[in-house]
């Protein structure tokens, strides 16, 4: 058999084979599922952490004023997104996937995105600004938030697999984190199951406002630039 027949048997495998479905109660781990068409069904919120003009960074930077950015700002969104009953399930680059569930899941999200918010603000950029006084650079980011029904599915070769997150609130949490503006954008289904402490600040102000994401293929987006002290 050729390699490019090893490859049609393999696909048509795919193709063909029916799936097994169970619903999950918990995030599941990559051993929980078989490579075959082996799936865990939950009801989730994504959450997408991205740094702004990351090739600029690189390009304008040493790589290890570049590295030492990328790592101040993935170590803070994890341990935030962990203290908020988050669980990572991918980095990619400068940037960082979780998922939420249960009932506060959008909650916890949308509070994760604020205090990511407040530690650019309040912690990385005061320290870059110590550690190189010299330099103007400042990290700029974006915290994309979606929630749906997700199928997760294990995918690659043995050796060499990962978990996928099938479902809108992947690939919405992830254009949001790409659009430019404010540094937190849920979606109205984010929004809409938002307690109080997750939407109001000071004086019962609403920290999120409403505008136009066409760009994405939304009709609307709620962004908010408050930040939560972490």
């Amino acid at each position: 058999m050729s390699f490019k027949d090893d490859l049609t048997s393999e696909v048509i495998k795919v193709l063909s084979e029916r799936w097994t479905k169970r619903k999950g109660r918990v995030v599941p781990e990559s051993d929980d599922l078989k490579l075959s068409n082996d799936a865990v069904t939950l009801e989730g919120t994504i959450l997408y952490a991205d740094l702004d003009e990351s090739t600029n960074l690189v390009d304008r930077y040493i790589p290890e004023f570049a590295a030492e950015v990328y790592k101040c700002f993935l170590l803070c969104s994890a341990r935030i997104i962990r203290a908020e009953g988050g669980e990572i399930t991918a980095y990619d680059g400068d940037r960082i996937m979780a998922v939420f569930i249960g009932d506060g899941k959008n909650s916890d999200a949308a509070r994760a995105a604020l205090k990511i918010n407040g530690a650019v603000v309040d912690v990385i950029n005061p320290a870059i600004e110590k550690q190189y006084p010299k330099d103007s650079y400042q990290i700029n980011h974006t915290v994309g938030i979606d929630t749906c029904k997700l199928l997760i599915a294990r995918t690659g070769i043995r050796g060499a697999n990962d978990l996928v997150w099938v479902g809108s609130a992947a690939n919405y949490a992830a254009k949001l984190s790409g659009r430019s503006g404010a540094p937190t954008q849920i979606t109205p289904d984010v929004y809409k199951k938002l307690n109080d402490s997750s939407k109001y600040g000071t004086n019962r102000q609403n920290m999120w406002s409403s505008e136009n994401a066409s760009d994405i293929g939304l009709d609307a987006v709620y962004t908010s630039t408050w930040y939560w002290i972490p």
